[in-house]
Order: structure tokens, then C-alpha cells, then sequence
């Protein structure tokens, strides 16, 4: 086939990878790996795409989770992966953790499942004081331990907006914590993610951010299972990392730098909680059982190809990344069509998405080629590329 490339040029390209084949594990992984999924459209039932609450075709939503259970992964639902806040609101993502707890608790292997509790069920405008953000984050909350799910503390756009120091962060957060029936993951997701959670823990340098958060971190330490970081910087996390309290959890949301992270330095190193993981599963499970049997050549023989795919997906803008995550999900005949709620495959261009199948094809990730060139020669026509 004929792909754009981005000098402006088109380029012949024939696939010629080797794809891996999904497949269960063959033993435990010494590293927590949460994927964090998407969610798959209806386009036949949707309605005012950008107005309305989204479509979900649950079928293949779940059938997506049980894949990625299948291979051992553990699971991070309702994310910013599955649009939250961009496309899919509150009481979609509630019916969406209900639904997939009910699927995790009758899988075989017995996945762990931690969802995302939020504030977003209330225009960020009208959260403005502590007691308003606790019960925002509460009605969440209670609903996730219901469902039987574990709690992910999900940065939240009314904390920014509500303007206030690190003192603020330290009483919201501090009683979420202690309400929690069960240890919580804390949850720090950069500007280039969402640059309306720029300042995030109530400070605009990233030094005096972390200080504060762990600071909340010793506090409560015996209630927190560990934080998911998102800031795209390896040394940053390296260092945060060796600060945490014993037994408190790194969980790397570095989708750049993750496979070093994750090998760790020989005296500390990261779990995962990754958008990545989502579109990389075989490549990431099967790289994760080899360093859990200590062979390191095969862990970054398996996972090193993945990182420009991942920095392809996660480029700038950063938060357009979910796009590439349902493209290769459509690409491997996860789902039928490339539709996500609010339109959101429009984020990113032609050319990026033609780059996402080389670099897939390099990592061994298109498991089903000859549908993947059928998918991609489709997208192309649509662009004006015979």
C-alpha cells in the first residue's frame, strides 16, 4: 500500500513483521500491570455525538476487557483512556464499571480491577469548597466499592479551578483517604494529559509538587496502595519513587519511558498503569512474564520496539493519544468500525495514523495482517489516498 509519511511525500510499504500471538501466562508477573481500555462506540445507536451521552456497544467493550484479562493483565476502567470528560460522562462510566466488575469477578483468572472515581458528574465552576469536591468525589467512590472495584483517586479539573494551595489538596484528599474502605491508588496526571490540571497539589513547580504529595503520601501511608504518575519524565519518576514509603506502589503512567521504568534500577522500580498497555497487550504481557523469569534480554527484546510506538500515539497533543488506541483496536479487529464517542478519531491526522501502523508492524502487533492492510486501505480512500 501507498502511506503518507510526514515530509508530504507518499511511500510504498509492504508489512513485515512477525505478529504476536496473544496467549495467556505461563507463571505470576512480579510487576502490578494495570492496561487502561477504551471504550467501543455504537454508531448505529448514536445520537448527537457531541451533545448527547455516548453509544456504547458493551458487547465488544467487554469482550476487549476479557482479552486483556486473558493475557494477564490487570485492568484500569473509566480513565482518561476511556474519555472521561472528553466524550463519556459519569453515569456512562458508572454503567461501565458496573458492568465490568460483574465480567471480572467471573473470569477465570481473577483480574484486579481499579476504577476511576472523579468529580465529574458536577461542572468543575460549581465545586468550590472542600466539603463540595468530598462529596463530588464520594458519590464516585461509593459507587466503585459497591460495584466491587478498587478505588482510583482520579485527578480532577474542579480541584485547579478551584484555585487554592496545597493546604486545600491536603484536606480534600486526606478525607477521601480515610473514607476509602479500602487502600486507594492516588492519581497525578500532567499538564501535557489535560492542561486544565496544570498546577495540580496546589503548585505550579513540579519540585514543590512533589514535596506536597509526599508529604500526603506519609500521612497515609497505610491507606495508600501506591500513585499512578503521568508526567513523562523518567528522571522525575526515578527519584519520586525512592522517596515513597515501604510498600506504598510506584505505578508509571510515563507511556514514553516505561520499559526502563519498569525494569527498575536494581534497587527500586515501577509497576504500570498504562493507556499503552491497552494497544501493546501481547507484547507487554509476554515481556512482563520474561522479566518476572529474570530474562531481561527477551523483557526489552519484546517491549523496546513498543516505545516508538508509543511516542507516536502519545505525541503532542498529548491528549489526543486515545485515538491511536482505538485505531490499533480496529486495525486487529477488536471492533468493526473506527467511531469513538464525541468523533474524537477527527483528533488526529492521516499521516499519524499511517506512522501508528509501521511502527505496529515493527513491533509485531498487527495479529492479524491482512485485515490491518483491508482496515488501513479504507481509512486511506476515505482521505483521497487510492
Amino acid at each position: 500500500m501507498r502511506l503518507p509519511t510526514y515530509a508530504g511525500t507518499l511511500e510504498d510499504y509492504t508489512l513485515r513483521g512477525t505478529p504476536l500471538v496473544p496467549r495467556p501466562p505461563r507463571g505470576p508477573f512480579t510487576r502490578t500491570a494495570f492496561a487502561a481500555a477504551h471504550v467501543v462506540s455504537d454508531p448505529l445507536a448514536e445520537r448527537d455525538p457531541w451533545l448527547g451521552r455516548p453509544a456504547v456497544d458493551w458487547e465488544n467493550t467487554l469482550k476487549f476487557r476479557h482479552y486483556l484479562w486473558d493475557q494477564g493483565l490487570g485492568l484500569a476502567e473509566a480513565m482518561d483512556t476511556a474519555q472521561r470528560g472528553m466524550g463519556v460522562d459519569w453515569m456512562t462510566a458508572k454503567e461501565l464499571i458496573e458492568r465490568t466488575m460483574i465480567e471480572a469477578k467471573a473470569h477465570p483468572l481473577k483480574p484486579r480491577v481499579a476504577c476511576g472515581a472523579g468529580t465529574d458528574q458536577h461542572a468543575a465552576e460549581d465545586l468550590k469548597t472542600a466539603d463540595d469536591l468530598v462529596a463530588a468525589y464520594s458519590e464516585q467512590m461509593e459507587a466503585i466499592e459497591a460495584a466491587g472495584g478498587q478505588i482510583i483517586i482520579m485527578a480532577s479539573r474542579a480541584m485547579t479551578a478551584a484555585g487554592k494551595g496545597p493546604d486545600f489538596y491536603q484536606q480534600v484528599y486526606g478525607r477521601l483517604i480515610d473514607q476509602a474502605a479500602q487502600p486507594v491508588i492516588l492519581h497525578w496526571l500532567g499538564d501535557m494529559f489535560d492542561p486544565a490540571l496544570s498546577g495540580y497539589w496546589g503548585h505550579d513547580d513540579l519540585d514543590a509538587a512533589s514535596d506536597a504529595v509526599i508529604g500526603l503520601i506519609e500521612d497515609h501511608a497505610a491507606r495508600i496502595d501506591g500513585i499512578k504518575i503521568s508526567l513523562l519524565e523518567q528522571s522525575r519518576e526515578e527519584a519520586f519513587r525512592k522517596r515513597l514509603p515501604e510498600g506504598v506502589r510506584l505505578y508509571t503512567g510515563d507511556d514514553f519511558n516505561y520499559a526502563a521504568l519498569i525494569e527498575g534500577d536494581g534497587a527500586h522500580y515501577s509497576h504500570a498503569l498504562l493507556g499503552i498497555f491497552a494497544a501493546i497487550a501481547p507484547a507487554a504481557a509476554q515481556a512482563l512474564e520474561a522479566l518476572s523469569a529474570g530474562d531481561t534480554d527477551t523483557f526489552h527484546a519484546l517491549l523496546g520496539p513498543t516505545v516508538p510506538l508509543s511516542r507516536e500515539i502519545f505525541k503532542r497533543p498529548t491528549q489526543f493519544y486515545k485515538a491511536g488506541i482505538a485505531f490499533l483496536a480496529w486495525l486487529n479487529g477488536a471492533q468493526s468500525h473506527f467511531i469513538m464517542p464525541a468523533g474524537f478519531q477527527a483528533s488526529r491526522e492521516i499521516t499519524h495514523y499511517a506512522e501508528i501502523l509501521r511502527l505496529a508492524d515493527a513491533a509485531n502487533l498487527l495479529v492479524q495482517p491482512e485485515l490491518a492492510c483491508e482496515r488501513m486501505g479504507t481509512l486511506l480512500k476515505l482521505h483521497g489516498i487510492a
